[in-house]
């Protein structure tokens, strides 16, 4: 099975590394971002990767073009596409009924197999992962009279997010239709048909979208706290 890495966003939230490199090119420790997603799909079995390239694409191609423990397939989709018509332009490269598709962001120690094991017995077109995200900020709790009874610094929440790490059936192309956004509309039109489906994984998940989250990822790899890492 491929992988469809989406990686030619922007990263405007991080512009003030972007403006110089890729956001797909940010360096946990001594490794890009995306040389970690992609190192954690080949630790599963999956080693085939479709890049879909667009903001300062070149440089990943240069920076993966030597690299020998993928297998990679780079399709130059375009600087403003969006992630359904990125996703469409694959189309003719995949040759398996199903595929995975992920981010360039996200980090997490999802076990792959499980979500596509997930995927396959419930026969929806698309399976994405599930997880529940850490809160920005701290909380507190008050009593009736307003005193501040807890703090809590950063706590799990109990709502369920969209982590990604999808894996896509072939009948998802009918719903990538001209102009569609990924979530909002081809994502909002199989869920009224039923055919999108969700695997719970309560393990660790991070995305990658400000400098903070860059800093707290550096800070896990000095540590030597990497639960992405295979």
């Amino acid at each position: 099975m491929k992988t469809v890495v989406l990686c030619g966003g922007k990263g405007t939230r991080l512009n003030e590394l972007t403006d110089k490199i890729p956001k797909p090119l940010i360096q946990i420790g001594d490794k890009p971002i995306l040389w970690h997603i992609m190192n954690m799909y080949r630790h599963y079995g999956h080693n085939d990767f479709i890049l879909c390239l667009g903001y300062k694409g070149e440089e990943i191609r240069s920076y993966f073009r030597n690299e020998t423990k993928f297998k990679i397939t780079f399709v130059d989709t375009g600087i403003d596409t969006n992630k359904a018509e990125r996703i469409k332009m694959t189309k003719d490269l995949l040759d398996s009924d199903d595929f995975f598709v992920t981010y360039g962001d996200d980090l997490s120690d999802v076990d792959i197999n499980k979500v596509l094991e997930f995927h396959k017995q419930s026969g929806k077109i698309t399976t994405l992962t599930a997880v529940t995200p850490e809160s920005p900020f701290g909380i507190i709790k008050l009593n009736s009279s307003n005193e501040v009874t807890e703090f809590k610094e950063k706590p799990i929440l109990k709502e369920v997010i969209n982590g990604g790490f999808y894996v896509f059936n072939k009948r998802i192309f009918s719903f990538l239709k001209e102009g569609y956004d990924l979530e909002k509309e081809a994502f909002a039109e199989l869920s009224r048909r039923r055919e999108i489906c969700a695997y719970r994984h309560g393990g660790f998940w991070k995305s990658m979208n400000t400098l903070k989250d860059v800093i707290e990822l550096n800070e896990m790899w000095t540590a030597k706290n990497i639960p992405w890492l295979k």
